[in-house]
């Protein structure tokens, strides 16, 4: 039988982002429980969560998004658990949307999220991001998170999912140098779940797979129309898929000279 109010915790994983975390955190005040994973940031990250009366923080080293979050998961006192990114925020209308949706008959067990896009403060409306979803709100016991995936993250759902309406605020592109790091970061990410996979490098993925990520970004899905921020993005996003194939090339050297260093 349901209860008359339904309790949930809000999750965050976090790395050195002091600027963000706090317009994140403000926006789920509305939580029964919030619960910080941080990787041992040092731009102040920690020191806000830890002083913040509301939030419990713990440290836990990184090994990849995956296992950051499904750790993250289990720290949950609830059953239905928002996780967020540390630069996404609720905005008025999906907190209410949130908390009517526990709280209805639905048999949904986990809801896909909308995102707006922000590049700095303003929108950006295409450039592929304009049909990105996530999943955000579930309930604990009836997901996990894929261990097939170490970025851009796989959650297994048990049951039925749906979609809320209003979308959430994604705040991700900070500034050049910030945004271009994490595409060479989930692209170094990637890279290391193909080799996992057995997945083998050539050069001619290594040419066409950006390529064709910024044709596909800036002209089918009209990145064109959002300007100089349109040409930034999808640039950006196609050097984080050719730093996935460099790097599996970089991977697969270091394996063969392993090989050739242990052989009798």
């Amino acid at each position: 039988m349901r209860s008359p109010k339904e309790k949930i915790t809000a999750l965050i994983i976090t790395y050195n982002e002091i600027g963000y975390i706090e317009k994140c955190v403000q926006s789920i005040d509305f939580a029964d429980e919030i619960i910080v994973v941080d990787s041992f940031s040092t731009d102040g990250t920690y020191e806000y969560l830890n002083n913040h009366p509301k939030i419990k923080v713990i440290q836990n080293p990184f090994e990849n998004f995956t296992a950051q979050k499904a750790f993250t998961l289990k720290q949950a006192t609830n059953d239905w658990v928002l996780f967020l990114d540390a630069d996404e925020v609720v905005t008025k209308k999906l907190q209410k949307e949130i908390v009517e949706t526990i709280n209805s008959e639905s048999e949904h067990v986990a809801y896909w999220f909308y995102r707006k896009f922000m590049f700095q403060n303003k929108p950006l409306h295409f450039s592929g991001w304009q049909t990105d979803k996530n999943y955000r709100l579930f309930r604990k016991s009836k997901t996990q998170f894929s261990d097939k995936k170490i970025v851009h993250e796989t959650l297994d759902v048990e049951g039925s999912s749906g979609i809320l309406k209003e979308q959430l605020i994604h705040y991700c592109y900070k500034n050049y140098e910030d945004y271009k790091s994490k595409m060479l970061n989930y692209g170094r990410l990637k890279a290391k779940e193909a080799f996992y996979k057995e997945k083998k490098f050539n050069y001619f993925l290594l040419f066409l797979k950006p390529t064709w990520k910024f044709f596909n970004h800036y002209i089918l899905r009209l990145g064109i129309l959002d300007g100089k921020k349109g040409v930034i993005i999808c640039y950006l996003n196609a050097l984080g898929d050719y730093e996935r194939y460099k790097e599996l090339k970089q991977l697969e050297k270091k394996n063969e000279l392993a090989y050739f260093l242990i052989m009798p």
